[in-house]
């Protein structure tokens, strides 16, 4: 095509768009319509005409984008879904123009990766994917993910996954990181999202859970990545690795994806965490940073604010990128995304915490905290005036403009009339208003090209057209940035191998308030209030268990049990909790964990902790107190939120008020800094904490310590399995956990020979109190009878669910009441307040006239309740004081129970030990 018919052709297109904006109303778009105009109409006369070649108005720099199909092999448009990040898109090209202009050269360069035919399908064509483009600080190269074309009647593990690769921009090379010769499995997790650290290692995304496989073949299980919290696909974890791929370093440990890291100027690094532990409520995308070394994790941004996006759509808050003011800017968008489009919105990070609070909590706000960078732009599907836009980033020379991709409003008719236009059904036309309030139009495919978008004039400059079935759906100003800051190390500290630790001021601060009865003063004052009378007693530690995949271990769902919110947790051990509210313990590093205050009896006392916590080896985090779910005061978010009710210690080297603890070997006195609280002072006199697998109590801040005090509920003192491996009875070391499942560990108690000692006419009577002397359906004598309280603990699978023992079924699921007739156990039925009709409607009466009512069975409710041992009470309260069952259960077999329903009474807490499909 020579020089005039380009021109030409742009002249043409270009007069397209500009009279589609005119006619669809987009002037709120264009706050100066005839410098958009002219600057897009005449570019292409301009880079015409300019002696050099250059362009006047955009900088001469190369940009790197990737264009794609819109619809898959079948001629559909699947929806982008955040929640799937390995999801495979054959058909994408990675291109890189020589600057961003619509004239520029375009260069393919990420098709030289498939030199070999066999890549080829029938039709000659490349079919592989390509997303996530960053660049080196000095512009010369571009990393990115590239997933090689499917092989050919493959089972799904065996196709290629996503893999790192870097093109050298002067050299035109194009090398993969991951080199199987340096022992290095390209294969070994699907890898994306990757951007340079100063240092020249590369940050990255990747299902290899590199870190978290060792600590599973350290548990003694089979090393394998676990499942996202949907059990959908593998969780993504962010990783480190060296320029070669090798020296591999897992950051983070969420059970469900870390997406889109970046590298802020002051050394640390963003990205998008999917909290989805529990599943609850406020689950969704929120911003977290976290240092280089794993240290630092810290939510920033979103827990309250899903709701912020338009038309009631709940957004999640993804792809981060570093303004040059500082501030944030991110895609808001639902996790599925039928027209690829989300809403470019700017955060202020640094005053922020949710879309309605302000750093401190305080919520008298400016109109708007999450600032649209494009007016117009929506974050839900619905179609606007403005059109849709999907990349955006910025060009970072000062200015506020951003290369984005953006899609003119388009619609098309669902009538099967044609309009009185003569337009035909399903034929895209432009928007007007009219168009988008009538339901007999509907969104039409988008046709997103790149564009220059100019915040401070509202105007768009092509860079690349739009073409009818492709999309760009992502770019890349490939220039000099500023290299960030060096990160500077935290100091850490020596807690052992495979340790960090953590300090908790006071389990009584609720979001600032002390929520303790008299107030902490006088709860940590012994002389006060003895230690009987603390509400909160102990800590208990709780982890994630890794859930396989089929190809790894194909268990049934029913090992779930009653529910599968809390999927499976294993607990890491106990600790005591100081009389101030204060714990400091020592907990396994690298593991994803979480939280539960508990009563003396190991029961937890409020909501479930439903955010994953982290420490890397030798860190120490530290929390100001505890929180609620539904709080929206700041909270995890290191210097957010009120201030801590436990100051601490008043005074330097004068004992906590009350207290007398014996002074540390070779010291004439316990020692005491001003501010420190109990738990630290004690750390600092003895020594910090360890976590045990039992619940173990003596009072060591009064002496002589009172016996009355005391509590002991140890594993040792079960006459049935234990539910924690023997090489772990000796020594509670970094990879010991406890694993309650039902069948092995809360089954057996109702089998355990139990008497009491009761009196029958005067004489002293041995009383059969074995659980299922009463629960069962049949006697000592094997005849049928109706078990005690409609409640069958015994042996045999249930006849709704043959994987779940009757026993689990009668206490955790409705179930009908039976009654004996002539010797077979049956349904009670009973008569309802519904009329039995007969043909033509009519009561149905019985031979003394009387109405005959439709009968039916009577229910009864689950005896325990997954959502812990206090919602539980009808069931554990029998066998307290004065409960009808006071005794017949030990403390420790209530602590059991207890903490197997606290961490969601799950039929099994090792997917090992289920039994396979």
């Amino acid at each position: 095509m020579s020089k005039r018919e380009n021109i030409v052709k742009h002249v043409r297109l270009t007069f397209f768009y500009v009279l589609s904006f005119v006619r669809n109303g987009v002037k709120p778009l264009f706050f100066k319509p005839f410098a958009f105009l002219l600057s897009i109409l005449f570019l292409p006369l301009l880079v015409a005409c300019n002696s050099d070649g250059t362009d006047p108005v955009v900088v001469d720099i190369p940009v790197a984008y990737i264009e794609r199909p819109l619809a898959n092999s079948d001629g559909d448009i699947e929806a982008d879904d955040a929640s799937e990040p390995q999801t495979f898109r054959p058909g994408a090209v990675l291109y890189i123009k020589q600057k961003a202009s619509v004239d520029a050269q375009v260069v393919d360069i990420s098709s030289a990766a498939f030199s070999d035919p066999s890549f080829l399908n029938d039709e000659g064509q490349l079919l592989y994917d390509v997303r996530d483009l960053s660049s080196s600080y000095d512009g010369k190269k571009l990393l990115f993910s590239l997933r090689a074309p499917e092989i050919e009647n493959a089972d799904e593990e065996d196709q290629p996954t996503w893999n790192i690769w870097e093109y050298d921009i002067e050299s035109s090379s194009l090398r993969r990181i991951f080199n199987d010769t340096l022992n290095v499995r390209a294969e070994d997790g699907h890898d994306i999202s990757p951007s340079y650290l100063p240092d020249g290692r590369i940050l990255f995304t990747s299902t290899r859970q590199t870190r978290s496989k060792a600590i599973l073949l350290n548990e003694g299980k089979t090393g394998f990545p676990a499942l996202d919290e949907d059990r959908n696909v593998h969780a993504f974890n962010l990783h480190i690795m060296e320029s070669d791929g090798q020296n591999i370093q897992q950051l983070t440990f969420n059970q469900s994806h870390d997406l889109d890291p970046i590298v802020l100027q002051n050394g640390k690094i963003l990205f998008s965490r999917w909290d989805n532990a529990g599943q609850t409520r406020n689950n969704g995308v929120n911003l977290y940073e976290i240092n280089p070394d794993g240290t630092g994790l810290n939510y920033l941004y979103g827990r309250h604010s899903h709701d912020s996006g338009a038309d009631g759509v709940q957004v999640q808050y993804l792809k981060p990128k570093e303004l040059e003011n500082g501030n944030i800017a991110v895609s808001l968008r639902a996790f599925e995304s039928e027209s690829f489009a989300s809403q470019p919105i700017e955060i202020d990070l640094n005053a922020y915490i949710e879309a309605d609070k302000w750093l401190d909590g305080t919520d008298e706000l400016p109109d708007n905290v999450q600032l649209p960078i494009v007016e117009g732009a929506t974050s839900s599907d619905e179609q606007t005036l403005a059109g849709q836009y999907g990349a955006f980033i910025p060009l970072y020379d000062g200015t506020e403009r951003y290369l984005v991709s953006w899609s003119i409003c388009r619609v098309a008719l669902t009538d099967s009339d044609p309009n009185t236009d003569g337009n035909q059904l399903g034929a895209p036309e432009f928007c007007t208003e009219e168009k988008l309030a009538s339901e007999d139009y509907e969104a039409a495919e988008p046709r997103y090209g790149l564009y220059v978008y100019d915040a401070t004039d509202k105007t768009l400059r092509v860079i690349a057209l739009p073409k009818e079935g492709n999309r760009y759906d992502q770019v890349m100003l490939v220039t000099r940035r500023t290299e960030p800051s060096s990160y500077q190390p935290l100091e850490l500290g020596n807690y052992g191998d495979g340790y960090g630790a953590i300090h908790i001021r006071s389990v009584y601060d609720f979001d600032g308030q002390d929520t303790s009865p008299e107030g902490i003063a006088a709860l940590a004052d012994p002389t006060v209030t003895s230690p009987s009378d603390r509400p909160q007693r102990f800590l208990r530690i709780e982890k994630a268990v890794s859930i396989p995949d089929d190809n790894t271990l194909d268990f049934d769902n029913s090992a779930f049990g009653r529910s599968r919110a809390q999927s499976m947790r294993e607990i890491l051990g106990y600790v005591p909790i100081e009389p101030d509210g204060s714990v400091k313990v020592v907990v396994p590093a690298n593991v994803a964990f979480a939280l539960s205050v508990l009563n003396e009896r190991g029961q937890r006392t409020g909501e479930r902790h439903q955010n994953w916590l982290q420490v890397a080896e030798g860190e120490l985090i530290e929390c100001k107190g505890c929180h609620t779910g539904n709080s929206e005061v700041p909270h995890g978010r290191n210097g957010a939120g009120p201030d801590a009710v436990n100051q601490g210690a008043s005074t330097v080297g004068v004992q906590f008020p009350g207290t007398s603890p014996a002074a540390p070997d070779g010291l004439a006195e316990f020692g005491v800094l001003m501010g420190e609280t109990m738990a630290e002072a004690y750390t600092e006199n003895y020594g910090i904490r360890t976590l045990s697998p039992d619940i173990e109590y003596i009072d060591e801040w009064r002496l002589p310590a009172d016996p009355v005090n005391e509590i002991s509920l140890i594993y040792d003192d079960l006459t049935t399995p234990k539910p924690i491996k023997p090489s772990c009875e000796g020594e509670w070391g970094a990879g010991c956990r406890i694993v309650v499942n039902y069948e092995s560990h809360i089954h057996p108690l109702w089998s355990v020979t139990r008497s009491r000692t009761v009196q029958v006419d005067g004489v002293d009577t041995e009383q059969d109190r074995t659980c299922i002397a009463c629960h069962s359906n049949v006697d000592s004598e094997g005849e049928s009878r109706v078990p005690e309280a409609q409640l069958d603990l015994s042996n045999g699978p249930s006849t709704d669910d043959p994987d779940h023992f009757k026993s689990y079924r009668e206490l955790f699921f409705n179930d009908n009441e039976v009654e004996l007739v002539e010797g077979i156990l049956i349904d009670r039925l009973v008569d309802s307040d519904q009329p039995a009709l007969d043909e033509e409607g009519e009561p149905i009466l019985d031979e003394l006239g009387n109405i005959v009512f439709i009968q039916e069975t009577v229910l009864v409710r689950p005896t325990l309740n997954t959502g812990g041992a206090l919602r539980s009470g009808n069931f554990l309260n029998l066998f307290d004081t004065n409960g009808s069952h006071e005794g017949d259960l030990t403390a420790v077999e209530v602590k059991l129970i207890s903490e197997w329903l606290d961490i969601g009474g799950q039929y099994y807490n090792d997917p090992f030990a289920a039994p396979i499909n």
